[in-house]
């Protein structure tokens, strides 16, 4: 049963009383105190305003990736059921002097797909162990899958998706990994930075409208710890200068 007027207004009354009387008897105790004069808000500055903004990218990097993997059907089963060695094969395929010959970018690659009998994430197979998550919310888990791309330190990192029974590539990204993680409808790449202590942090997303995953956050991020700032010269008067107690960060 919902509360009447009345009794909502004693019961906002009988808090109020108790919180005034909580602060009175808090105030001899060292009551809430300022932290001090805050920043003042700086509002951005717009650069060139007369520029005439640019209409078109400059370069087609490929933003979107999505396109239907020939040659692999979806059992009625599902995802699943669709064999990664098979995939990364079929794309192979397609950039066949990539993986074969000795002048080859991956040759080593391609030679060691003959040891994926066992499946993927196998003895020397290239192909990882791959992960089923739901990256598009329709309750229906799609292939994260990943391959390594030899000679070198380059990971190749997919994603797919299904339509009417089609497995669908949504997102690709081949770099020097070293971490993957999946996030509610992301995929996130930590790859090493050539600045020391710092790596790059790379999201993608999955767009409903473009039902393809999108670039969403490109950063760099520090990994490394702070420069230790030096201890103060002493004081001229001679007096010792103070230095930071074990429990200061």
């Amino acid at each position: 049963m919902p509360r009447s007027r009345l009794t909502r207004t004693v019961a906002l009354g009988a808090l109020v009383a108790l919180l005034t009387a909580a602060a009175t008897a808090c105030g001899d105790a060292g009551g809430i105190q300022g932290a001090g004069p805050t920043e003042t808000a700086v509002s951005p500055d717009k650069l060139w305003p007369a520029l005439t903004p640019a209409s078109r990218p400059a370069y087609e990097i490929g933003e979107v990736v999505r396109e239907v993997v020939k040659g692999v059907t979806v059992p009625e089963n599902g995802i699943r059921e669709v064999n990664p060695v098979t995939v990364v094969r079929r794309e192979m395929d397609r950039s066949r002097g990539d993986y074969q010959g000795d002048a080859a970018q991956y040759r080593d690659t391609g030679r060691l797909m003959a040891q994926c009998g066992h499946g993927a994430g196998h003895g020397k197979c290239p192909v990882l162990r791959p992960y089923y998550r739901d990256l598009t919310g329709d309750g229906r888990p799609e292939l994260t899958l990943g391959f390594r791309l030899m000679p070198g330190r380059t990971t190749a990192v997919r994603v797919y998706t299904v339509e009417k029974h089609r497995l669908v590539q949504v997102m690709s990204w081949d770099d020097a990994i070293s971490s993957v993680e999946l996030a509610g409808r992301s995929v996130i790449i930590r790859s090493p930075s050539e600045v020391a202590g710092y790596e790059y942090r790379l999201q993608w997303t999955w767009d409903a409208d473009q039902k393809a995953m999108l670039l969403t956050h490109d950063e760099m991020l520090r990994t490394g710890p702070r420069k230790k700032t030096p201890h103060p010269s002493p004081s001229p008067s001679g007096s010792p200068s103070l230095t930071p107690s074990a429990g200061t960060p």
